[in-house]
């Protein structure tokens, strides 16, 4: 590529890295400028943007629906819940090594079943697996403390450097988030280097038409069990990182309207964008939270959004700033 060429690129770049910075350096001063409640908040929506991310790999990338996603999101929580109750480990950093390896396992293993089919066929055995380990939670109570759950204390960070047995949850939740945006940001890069890898734009060419990935000579079955791979264990780290937060680890993890929780919130971003997932995360967490708080129907007001967002926003928030603002959200050429 000439100089010519490269130097208008870079001012292309120069909003776009901008824009980029801003919300990186506001989630860093979180801890310092809001209470702990909104510090709380954001925690889980940056957690929820490591699931919906790891979905967003098999949904808005692959073109593969599914409706279990909640499956490896439990695995993560309950091996933390049982290193815990069995073995006494109070290591953030065992359970996270644990969690992904976990998680990682199941993905594989439900991945080789479900890659097999598409479309609803694959919607459905994926809703399918994920109920048979709600069932096992549910049903298994001397093993998983059945619907009163597995509860957690608040772990050791860092080697045990830092330590909250003394303290206020305040002390916990300024430091566990920090700890949890280190993840993030690590996940979000790594996701980014997965996304626009060659690997990434064989999965986009697999969605977008199938055939003719495989007359190109593309492993189709083999690339959809990668991306089911790789999404389950993103999906899986997130619910390890959810349960010290939250203190206890129910069935209702695995159940199948969290899958759809994971769903929403990655559609409520954006799924055709690599920030869409993210953005819909951190604002399903806020709209969770505030509908909870306001009605004991939640559910049929995040229901009445969803439906408004399908016909009004149909390629979610991110979509839509990128129509408002093409300069800002888009550095380069459009894939």
């Amino acid at each position: 590529m000439s100089a010519a060429t490269e130097a208008p690129r870079a001012v292309r770049l120069r909003p776009f890295t901008m824009l980029l910075a801003v919300p990186i350096v506001g989630l860093a001063l979180v801890p310092t400028t809001l209470d702990s409640y909104q510090t709380l908040l954001i925690a889980y929506g940056l957690i929820y943007g490591i699931a919906a991310l790891g979905f967003n790999l098999l949904l808005g990338y692959t073109g593969l629906l599914s409706f279990g996603h909640s499956a490896f999101f439990a695995v993560g929580a309950y091996s933390v819940g049982f290193m815990v109750r069995y073995l006494g480990i109070q290591s953030m950093e065992l359970y996270i090594l644990v969690g992904i390896v976990l998680s990682g396992m199941v993905s594989a293993l439900f991945g080789y079943i479900c890659v097999r089919h598409t479309r609803i066929f694959f919607g459905i055995l994926t809703l399918a697996l994920s109920q048979v380990l709600y069932s096992l939670a549910l049903s298994l109570f001397w093993i998983t403390g059945g619907t009163d759950g597995l509860r957690v204390p608040r772990p050791n960070l860092l080697g045990g450097l830092l330590n909250f047995t003394s303290g206020g949850f305040p002390r916990f939740v300024s430091y566990y988030y920090y700890y949890v945006l280190v993840l993030f940001l690590a996940c979000a890069v790594i996701m980014w280097v997965i996304a626009h890898s060659p690997f990434g734009k064989a999965l986009q060419a697999i969605r977008d038409n199938e055939t003719r990935a495989a007359f190109l000579g593309l492993r189709v079955r083999r690339f959809r069990w990668a991306a089911f791979f790789i999404s389950g264990t993103f999906t899986g780290l997130a619910g390890t990182l959810w349960v010290p937060l939250n203190g206890l680890t129910t069935p209702d993890v695995a159940y199948w309207p969290f899958s759809g929780e994971i769903v929403f919130m990655t559609l409520l971003g954006g799924f055709r964008s690599f920030a869409g997932p993210i953005v819909g995360g951190m604002v399903y967490t806020y709209l969770k939270a505030y509908a909870v708080a306001v009605t004991d129907y939640w559910q049929l007001l995040l229901g009445a959004v969803l439906v408004v967002l399908v016909l009004v926003l149909p390629t979610g928030i991110v979509g839509a700033a990128a129509r408002l603002f093409p300069r800002l959200t888009s550095p380069g050429r459009r894939d």
